[in-house]
C-alpha cells in the first residue's frame, strides 16, 4: 500500500462513527477493503474476521488484532428541558468532555448534531469555576427546548449512541494526523495494510485478522475472537497513549515519531518475553525505530487473546497524543513502522520459531 493510500485509509477510518456496541458502520467500512484479501465473516458482537486467501488450515495460525470501537457516549434519558443526560462508553476524564461536539444516531438512523452543554462563566459562582465537572450532571444540547421536542421531533431517546464529531486532517509538511478516534482506527488501518502487503505471498503460517468490538468497555470482543480462532500466536495493533508531552525524556516511553511501542507490561498484560525480543531484534536488524514500554496503567486486547490459550502475544502500539479526547495527534511514520515490523515478523515465522517462544533454551 503506497503512502497516499495509507493516508486516505486512515482518514476514512478515523472519520467513521463507532462506539462500543455500535460498531456496525466501521465494520462495514473495514470489510469493504478486507474482502479482496480473504474470506470474511462477522459475528453477532460485530467482530469482523478476515482469513487470508493463502491460508490452507495446515499451518500455525497467527491472529492479527485491532479494535473497531472508540470511546463515546450513550443516551441515558431526556431531561424535561430537552437536554440529554448521557452515560460514558469507555474511559473519559470529566474535564475533557464539556463543549465537545458530538453526533447522535437517532431512532430513525439519522445523525443529529449536538454539543456537550456548558454553563457560561458569567453565571458561575467562584466555587463552580474551580469545581471539577461531574459527568452525571452533564447534558448534551441538540437545539431542542423540551423533552417532547427531543423525543418526538429529533427522535432521540434512551439507548441512542453518541459519537465525537471531528474530521481527520493530514499535514504533509509535518507528517502528522489530527483527528478523532486514533485509538484504534490506526490499528484497523494497519490490519488492512498488512494484508495488502502480504497479498499473494505464501507464508509458513496462516494469518487471520480480527477486528474486535467493545475493547473500550472490557476487551469483550477479543475474548470472543480468541475463543473462535484459538490462535498459536497473536500480534495486536493498538493506538497507545503518548507520554512525551508531560514525562521527562529519560522516562517517556511512547512519543510521536519515535516509532511504534512494543509493550512489555500493563495492568492486564505481560508480553511473551521471547517473542517480544524476537520482534525487537528483527526491528533492530532492519533499522526500524521502536520504543519499549512498561506501563502501570491501561490494558488492551493482548490480554484477552494471550490468556485464552497461552498463545505468545506481542502488542505493537501506534503512538497517539491525547487519547480519549475529541482530538488526537499521530504520525504517519509511526504507523508505517508498526506495519513494517508486523509484516517482517510474519515473514520470519514458522512452526519451529513459534515453538521456541514457548520454552527458553
Amino acid at each position: 500500500m503506497d503512502k497516499t493510500s495509507q493516508i486516505n485509509l486512515i482518514k476514512e477510518f478515523a472519520d467513521e462513527y463507532s462506539v462500543p456496541g455500535f460498531e456496525q458502520a466501521m465494520v462495514k467500512r473495514f470489510l469493504s477493503y478486507a474482502k479482496k484479501y480473504g474470506q470474511t465473516e462477522v459475528d453477532g458482537l460485530f467482530n469482523a474476521y478476515v482469513a487470508r486467501h493463502e491460508n490452507n488450515g495446515q499451518k500455525p495460525l497467527v491472529q492479527l488484532d485491532a479494535h473497531s470501537d472508540s470511546v463515546g457516549f450513550i443516551v441515558q434519558a431526556v431531561r424535561p428541558n430537552g437536554l440529554i443526560k448521557f452515560a460514558t462508553l469507555g474511559g473519559w476524564v470529566p474535564t475533557n468532555i464539556p463543549a465537545t461536539k458530538v453526533v447522535i444516531k437517532n431512532k430513525e438512523g439519522k445523525y443529529i448534531k449536538g454539543v456537550v452543554a456548558t454553563k457560561p462563566p458569567h453565571f458561575m459562582t467562584k466555587e463552580e469555576l474551580n469545581q471539577v465537572p461531574v459527568i452525571a450532571e452533564m447534558s448534551i444540547d441538540v437545539g431542542s427546548s423540551s423533552r417532547q421536542e427531543t423525543i418526538d421531533e429529533y427522535k432521540i431517546n434512551t439507548g441512542c449512541p453518541i459519537f465525537v464529531d471531528a474530521t481527520c486532517e493530514y499535514f504533509e509538511q509535518t507528517g502528522l494526523f489530527l483527528g478523532k478516534d486514533f485509538d484504534n482506527r490506526l490499528g484497523a488501518a494497519a490490519l488492512i495494510d498488512v494484508l495488502d502487503q502480504l497479498q499473494g505471498q505464501n507464508l509458513a503460517v496462516d494469518v487471520t485478522a480480527a477486528l474486535s468490538s467493545q475493547e473500550e468497555v472490557g476487551l469483550r470482543g477479543a475474548h470472543v475472537t480468541a475463543r473462535k480462532l484459538n490462535p498459536d500466536l497473536a500480534i495486536v495493533f493498538e493506538g497507545c497513549p503518548c507520554d512525551d508531552t508531560f514525562t521527562p525524556d529519560w522516562l517517556a516511553q511512547t512519543g510521536l515519531k519515535r516509532g511504534p511501542m512494543l509493550r512489555d507490561l500493563d495492568t492486564t498484560f505481560i508480553a511473551n518475553p521471547i517473542f517480544e525480543e524476537f520482534a525487537a531484534n528483527l526491528a533492530d536488524k532492519l533499522n526500524i525505530p521502536y520504543t519499549r514500554s512498561v506501563r502501570t496503567g491501561g490494558g488492551m486486547n493482548g490480554a484477552a487473546i494471550a490468556y485464552w490459550n497461552g498463545a505468545p502475544t506481542i502488542v505493537l502500539g501506534i503512538p497517539v497524543r491525547y487519547e480519549h479526547t475529541a482530538y488526537n495527534w499521530a504520525a504517519l511514520s509511526d504507523y508505517q513502522n508498526a506495519v513494517k515490523i508486523a509484516v517482517n515478523v510474519l515473514k520470519e515465522l514458522d512452526e519451529k520459531t513459534i515453538a521456541s517462544f514457548k520454552l527458553a533454551d
